[in-house]
C-alpha cells in the first residue's frame, strides 16, 4: 500500500494536498488538531475543511495530534513504516504578530514540530519524499533594502536591477536582517530540513512559498492576504491595510499549482534543495490593486482603513524568481493569474456563506 501523510490537512496547502494525493496514492493520513483556532479565534477553524475531508474522501483518515508531540505522532509512523511514501508538512504558526505574542508556541510548532517529523521519518520511512512549507519570511526584511521605485499604485524595483525581470532567487542572504519571531522560527525548520537532507539524505524539498492562497483558505487579519481581503468585501467587513501606503507588493500562488510543484518534486526529489515559490511576475499585485479587483469580482465597495503602522519584518515589495524549480523541472506552469485565483476564492467563499459545511 502507498499511502501519504499530510500535516495541517485542515488548511489550505494541506487540503489541496490530501484531495490531490488521494487520487495518487492508496491511503492519505491528516494530521491537524484545528491549531489556527486557537491562533486567530473560532471564525479562523478548519474543522468545516477536515469534516469536508472525511466526508468526500473515503481513503482519508484524520487523527486530531498535535506535531508537537512526538510521542502521540510515532505510533501512526510506527503503523505505516515504509508504507508511507510522501509526506506534505503544511502544518504551523504562520503570523507574524500572534508569533510575538507566544513565542514559545510559535518555536514549538514550527521548529520543534519540524525535527519531530524529520525525525520519525528517518526512522520509520526514510525513503519517503519529505515536502516542507517554508516561507519566504527566511530572508527577513532584507527585501526593503532594495531600490525601490514609488508608483501610483505599488512599489516596484528599479528596472535595470537584475531582481526586476524576475523576481528575487534563492541566492537572497537569509542572515543579518529583522526576520520577526515567526519567521526565525520557520528558519530553524527551513535549515533543519536541508540539513536532513544533505547530511542524513533524506528527499528533502524545501519550499519557501510567498502568498499562498485559492478557495479553502480560512483568511483572518493576520494571515490570508487574499482570501482575508476577498472575505471583508463579501461580508462588509472592515479590513485594515499596515503601512507602506498599500502599495506594498506580493506575488500570489493557487495553491492547486503549488500542489503541482510538490507533485513534481515527489516524482524527481533532490535532496535537501531549496526553491523560492510564488506567482512571480505572472500573478503579483500591491494590497490597493487587489482591492480595486475584489471590489470589481464582489460588485462591492471595501469597507476599510489606514494604518501608518507596518508589520514587523513585512516586505514592501516581494516577487519570487521560479526560475531554479522551472530548470529542474521544466513541465511546470502556473495556470492561475491573480484575476483567475480571486475568482476562485470569491466563488469558494460565496458558496461557504450561503451553504455552511
Amino acid at each position: 500500500m502507498r499511502v501519504a501523510l499530510v500535516t495541517g490537512s485542515g488548511g489550505l496547502i494541506g487540503s489541496e494536498s490530501v484531495e490531490f494525493f488521494s487520487k495518487k496514492f492508496d491511503h492519505v493520513i491528516g494530521i491537524d488538531n484545528d491549531m489556527r483556532a486557537r491562533f486567530f479565534g473560532p471564525e479562523a477553524s478548519v474543522r468545516w475543511n477536515i469534516n469536508r475531508l472525511k466526508r468526500n474522501i473515503s481513503s482519508y483518515q484524520h487523527f486530531d495530534i498535535d506535531i508537537c508531540k512526538r510521542d502521540k505522532l510515532a505510533p501512526v509512523f510506527e503503523q505505516y513504516g515504509g508504507e508511507i511514501k510522501c509526506i506534505v508538512h503544511a502544518a504551523a504558526q504562520p503570523s507574524h504578530d500572534w508569533a510575538a505574542r507566544d513565542p514559545m508556541t510559535d518555536f514549538e510548532v514550527n521548529a520543534l514540530g519540524t525535527i519531530n517529523l524529520l525525525e520519525l521519518t528517518r526512522k520509520y520511512c526514510p525513503e519517503a519524499v519529505f515536502i516542507f512549507t517554508s516561507t519566504n519570511k527566511v530572508y527577513g526584511d532584507l527585501p526593503n533594502a532594495l531600490p525601490l521605485v514609488e508608483k501610483e499604485t505599488r512599489w516596484e524595483i528599479e528596472k535595470n536591477h537584475p531582481y526586476y525581470e524576475y523576481g528575487i532567487d534563492e541566492n537572497l542572504s537569509i542572515d543579518q536582517s529583522m526576520h520577526s519571531l515567526f519567521g526565525a522560527s520557520k528558519v530553524a525548520a527551513d535549515v533543519m530540513t536541508q540539513e536532513y537532507g544533505r547530511y542524513f539524505g533524506l528527499k528533502t524539498g524545501i519550499f519557501r512559498g510567498g502568498c499562498l492562497t485559492g478557495p479553502n483558505h480560512s483568511g483572518m487579519q493576520l494571515h490570508g492576504f487574499l482570501a482575508y481581503l476577498m472575505k471583508c468585501t463579501i461580508m462588509g467587513e472592515k479590513y485594515t491595510i499596515f503601512g507602506y501606503k498599500g502599495k506594498q507588493v506580493r506575488d500570489n500562488i493557487h495553491s492547486k499549482d503549488l500542489i503541482e510543484m510538490f507533485w513534481a518534486f515527489f516524482n524527481d526529489p533532490k535532496p535537501g534543495e531549496v526553491y523560492n515559490v510564488g506567482g512571480g511576475r505572472f500573478a503579483c499585485c500591491s494590497v490597493l490593486e487587489a482591492i480595486g479587483m475584489c471590489e470589481e469580482i464582489a460588485s462591492k465597495k471595501l469597507n476599510y482603513e489606514y494604518s501608518e503602522k507596518n508589520r514587523i519584518g513585512d516586505h514592501m515589495w516581494w516577487i519570487s524568481d521560479t526560475r531554479k524549480f522551472k530548470a529542474h523541472y521544466p513541465s511546470w506552469n502556473q495556470t492561475f493569474d491573480i484575476q483567475k485565483t480571486l475568482v476562485d476564492i470569491y466563488s469558494g467563499l460565496t458558496k461557504r456563506v450561503t451553504k455552511p459545511e
